[in-house]
């Protein structure tokens, strides 16, 4: 749990954000011993809009993706991951994108409709079918922009490691607060119908 300190600082840092930066000292505003309280219930209006602000970021890229590179996050997730450690089979592609079998069977499927991957049976073992990358999927790859937003994904790098880490992890304990670890993860920021697969 974090200390009265930390808690301060805190609280600090969101009245500045919210326009109400106490530590502004000029002789129009001089300083005073008592510090503003943030009005009960604010948390979660503010929490609120930064998750509308999300999502409509979320839905701006993911258009963004669709009309321009005729792809969704989904199947860009699962192309790169073919990329980077294919062949594979669709069990393991699932694993590693965090989605199940049967909706990563539906993208392989879109995919493969578009020329973008194709299907092999193993030599040694004729049940198993390995998916790879094929010319136009790499070519796709190398155009294509990052799965997160471009602003979010150079800031990201940029800032220190143990940032990064806090931003985690609040996120992370957001899910558990909404009750959401059991929703099945879109292998990116991606909204739209929580049944859709691609």
């Amino acid at each position: 749990m974090p200390g009265v300190k930390t808690l301060t600082m805190m609280r600090k840092y969101l009245d500045f954000k919210a326009g109400t930066d106490h530590m502004n000292t000029t002789p129009e505003n001089p300083p005073t011993n008592q510090q503003p309280q943030i009005p009960k219930g604010s948390y979660e209006l503010r929490i609120l809009q930064a998750l509308r602000r999300i999502i409509r970021a979320v839905d701006i890229h993911s258009h963004k993706l669709s009309t321009q590179h005729n792809i969704t996050g989904p199947q860009l997730a699962c192309l790169l991951t073919i990329n980077d450690e294919g062949p594979l089979t669709s069990a393991s592609l699932a694993k590693k994108v965090y989605l199940s079998p049967s909706t990563v069977v539906g993208i392989i499927d879109r995919l493969e409709e578009k020329g973008l991957i194709e299907r092999n049976r193993n030599s040694k073992d004729r049940r198993q079918i390995h998916i790879s990358i094929t010319t136009a999927g790499k070519q796709l790859v190398e155009s294509a922009p990052s799965l997160l937003q471009d602003s979010l994904s150079s800031a990201l790098v940029k800032l220190p490691e143990i940032e990064q880490v806090s931003i985690t992890l609040a996120l992370e304990k957001l899910v558990d607060l909404m009750e959401a670890r059991q929703i099945e993860a879109a292998p990116v920021l991606e909204t739209g119908s929580l049944s859709s697969d691609s």
